[in-house]
């Protein structure tokens, strides 16, 4: 009969916890403990092992079966004193995020004392504190109603307190469609890919927070666009920083992120001519080409393969030797040289103009000459070996003419300049491996003499 109605109770409260919804990931728990119990009557105490079964209702409430037995009561000669099974439901105070959970307990149960068996009921309290997701202690207390019995002739009702410690296990296996470990009843984002670390919720991780998961964020520690993939764009050209070799100044995806403000596809920050005009060709540093070196480039150069001078249009003027002055030539019969030596003035590369120190040594043939009046001046232009020699030739001749015009400009007239000749890189009078024979080579001579 005892049985019978442990068993009733027991499919009662069965149906009633299935008919819950889960939504704990382990519904089951099987607890075993042991303490003390002793009489509200001071009939004596003894020792009190248990074991119960619980599930899972809902985020407050469990249910337990439960089974209490008295052992070993100071008032009997006997071991066995009494056993107890409760249908119990648990109240629980906290969510399941805390690791110490109390809790308020109650139920009906089924009381075997004293040759008496019968319905009762417990009430109690207690706490649990979880060592991990699986396994908790707990600790509780609680009262047991006692059934109404004749003992020795008097009519009487054993209450009972009981004081238990002891483990619960949880265990049972919920459903976790996209396994990441997170049960499909608390996961936010059940469709995770395999794989993906996902945060408490069942959702993809976003280090950064800016609303890219960082399976999907290619910048996952810095955040950035959902449009670049999670990574930022500190100049809003469109190119994430990671990719833009210019990431402070806005670009074009094509030069890597980098601006071309002229548009010969060549970066700002290597174009060596960052003005050239549109649609010149360019060399590697942004430069037109200069096919011929005579520094005319080819877009305006009329003769692009061939050296020659600016002033006709990249074309070259042919001259070997040359007076800048259409003169009669003087043979040595009509002259006499004159024995005054008079220093050279020396150029800077590929340049005609007169620096400080050669106009300081002019200074001193025009003193000379103002000196004499019946002197004459021959001028001879050259140049170094670098260059193509057309272009020396003409470098050269601008030299003689530089020379003749400071001549000039001092009071020395025309017909005392009788011979202006250009040799260009001809006659060297050092040699042209070196830095100081070039130099010495870039020069205009001066020949001082009288008509016979």
């Amino acid at each position: 009969m005892y049985m019978k109605k442990v068993i009733l109770l027991s499919l009662i409260f069965a149906f009633a916890a299935s008919s819950h919804a889960q939504t704990m990931d382990k519904k089951w728990g099987f607890g075993v403990g042991a303490g003390a119990y002793g009489s509200i009557t001071d009939q004596g105490n003894g020792f009190m092992p248990e074991l119960y079964l619980s599930r899972y209702l809902n985020p407050r409430l469990d249910v337990l079966f439960q089974n209490d037995v008295g052992l070993y009561n100071s008032s009997l000669n006997n071991s066995l004193d009494l056993g107890n099974s409760f249908i119990n439901l648990r109240y629980k105070f906290t969510d399941e995020n805390k690791a110490l959970r109390p809790y308020l307990f109650a139920g009906p149960g089924f009381l075997a004392n004293n040759q008496v068996r019968n319905f009762n009921y417990d009430v109690g309290l207690g706490t649990k504190y979880y060592l991990n997701s699986t396994t908790a202690l707990y600790l509780e207390a609680g009262y047991s109603s006692g059934v109404e019995a004749i003992t020795h002739g008097i009519t009487g009702r054993e209450s009972i307190w009981k004081a238990i410690v002891g483990i619960e296990l949880d265990f049972g296996k919920t459903k976790d469609s996209d396994l990441d470990g997170v049960s499909d009843k608390k996961d936010i984002c059940p469709n995770t890919p395999a794989g993906v670390s996902v945060d408490m919720n069942g959702c993809p991780v976003d280090t950064d927070g800016d609303g890219v998961a960082d399976y999907l964020d290619n910048c996952p520690a810095d955040k950035g666009l959902t449009s670049l993939k999670g990574c930022p764009d500190a100049d809003n050209d469109g190119i994430a920083d990671k990719d833009d070799a210019c990431p402070d100044v806005a670009g074009l995806a094509k030069l890597k992120g980098c601006p071309d403000s002229d548009g010969d596809g060549v970066t700002d920050n290597d174009d060596r001519c960052a003005d050239t005009k549109k649609g010149y060709k360019v060399d590697a540093y942004g430069c037109p080409f200069d096919t011929d070196k005579d520094g005319v480039i080819d877009e305006e150069d009329d003769c692009p393969t061939v050296f020659g001078p600016s002033d006709s249009k990249g074309c070259p003027v042919k001259v070997v030797e040359k007076k800048i002055e259409e003169l009669q030539e003087l043979t040595i019969e009509q002259v006499e040289i004159q024995n005054i030596k008079v220093a050279s003035v020396h150029f800077v590369s590929n340049k005609s103009y007169l620096t400080d120190y050669s106009k300081a040594i002019m200074d001193k043939l025009v003193k000379i000459m103002n000196n004499n009046p019946d002197f004459r001046v021959n001028i001879f232009g050259f140049a170094d070996s670098r260059g193509e020699e057309g272009h020396n030739i003409v470098l050269s001749q601008d030299r003689v003419k530089t020379a003749s015009d400071y001549l000039t400009s001092k009071g020395i007239s025309k017909d005392r300049m009788i011979q202006q000749k250009a040799f260009g890189e001809a006659k060297p009078i050092a040699s042209n491996a070196t830095e100081e024979g070039r130099l010495k080579n870039r020069r205009v001579e001066f020949e001082l003499f009288k008509m016979k």
